[in-house]
């Protein structure tokens, strides 16, 4: 293609991408012709928006309701404190144009639901997840697998993070490596949990790695793969993904998708986060102090055995409410799984029908407790060496 088709200002500003081989003129052109649809203006989608922005996709959709809050402005870059206040979608469009004009914002207020996902999502080349909630999640999965486009997924929790790519040419979907009501299916929301304000940054320019390597057809897409990581160690991992018969699943049910209870995943996730959490290093306080402190672990009966510690009950989820008569709900009762999801359901089916019940949730489940009484014997040792 000709450099004639760029206008001086935009071989200027694109120059860096168009020198390199991968990308060169014909590559910044489909940049240019890409519509992207960026799914809430948050933590992940302030980064996601400003890289691609930057490189030039010549059409981004902004979709979010929700209102900018000082206490989004630890980790959301994209606003400032003039922005408080202001729809997300209208601030974050307000910045991008400033950044680069050359562009096309478009704007969505409303809440993403089953009466506009499909339209909405038919304008647009590829669909990009920077949700928190697992409602959000599936609505996106299945909207996007009857319009046949990609979706760049990524979540966050603490310290931690996740990436992928979902629907990609037949590829596996978000409902394949999570089924309904799964344990790790979600990572709860940071507004409630708290997350490093570093982490959606880097969870989010992954993404925007991810859309510009789809659309420039280069590198090994995360497709068929799940990203882990962690921050605080600076490791990454990957966990291969199967396409299973999910997707065939959703593309049967077309006809009654906008009849799916996608708003029972929001209710559930909200009585998720009021119960109370309790870290391994909390807990061995309260073991080192002689509390009284019922333990009742809800993982399968096939799972690994109960930590010595942490002896107590082993109730399977599915069964807790048959079993309430077996839980002392007079003292403290520390309730857990293997890393603290399946927890969080047994004590939100636990507080339906006892809501006065002093339940815990032990945080990160078995998993973190192992790690925190490794490191501790390690720490032990080396202060008896010293």
């Amino acid at each position: 293609m000709s450099k004639a088709q760029f206008t001086e200002r935009e071989l200027t500003r694109y120059s860096r991408n168009i020198l390199l081989k991968e990308v060169g003129e014909q590559g910044q052109h489909k940049l240019k012709d890409a519509k992207v649809l960026v799914i809430g203006a948050g933590g992940l989608g302030c980064p996601v928006l400003q890289y691609l922005t930057a490189a030039g996709i010549g059409t981004i959709g902004i979709v979010d309701f929700d209102i900018v809050d000082e206490s989004n402005l630890q980790r959301q870059v994209l606003f400032d404190t003039a922005h408080i206040g202001m729809n997300k979608a209208r601030a974050a469009k307000d910045r991008l144009t400033r950044m680069n004009p050359l562009i096309k914002v478009v704007v969505y207020t409303e809440k993403l639901d089953q009466q506009n996902a499909l339209e909405l999502f038919r304008h647009y080349d590829i669909v990009v997840d920077g949700t928190d909630n697992l409602a959000s999640r599936y609505l996106i999965n299945d909207a996007s697998i009857l319009t046949g486009k990609p979706v760049v997924y990524g979540a966050i929790h603490r310290f931690e993070g996740q990436v992928s790519v979902f629907n990609y040419q037949n590829g596996p979907s978000y409902r394949c490596l999570f089924p309904e009501n799964q344990e790790g299916s979600t990572m709860l929301n940071c507004s409630e949990l708290g997350v490093i304000g570093v982490l959606p940054g880097m969870i989010g320019t992954y993404q925007a790695n991810e859309v510009m390597k789809i659309i420039l057809g280069t590198g090994e897409i995360l497709s068929g793969k799940l990203m882990l990581v962690d921050s605080r160690s600076n490791k990454s991992s990957i966990i291969h993904i199967a396409r299973s018969n999910e997707v065939d699943k959703v593309l049967a049910s077309r006809e009654s998708f906008g009849s799916n209870g996608y708003a029972l995943y929001c209710d559930q996730d909200e009585k998720e986060n009021l119960i109370e959490e309790i870290t391994a290093e909390e807990l061995n306080i309260l073991i080192s102090k002689g509390e009284t402190i019922q333990f009742v672990d809800v993982r399968g009966d096939s799972e690994p055995p109960s930590p010595k510690e942490l002896t107590g009950l082993r109730i399977p989820v599915k069964d807790v409410l048959q079993s309430l008569d077996l839980i002392d709900q007079r003292n403290t009762v520390v309730v857990y799984c293997h890393s603290g999801v399946r927890s969080l359901k047994a004590i939100s089916k636990i507080q339906a029908t006892s809501p006065h019940a002093n339940l815990m949730s032990l945080q990160g489940g078995v998993k973190a407790w192992m790690k925190f009484t490794k490191e501790t014997e390690k720490n032990k040792i080396e202060l008896e060496l010293s």
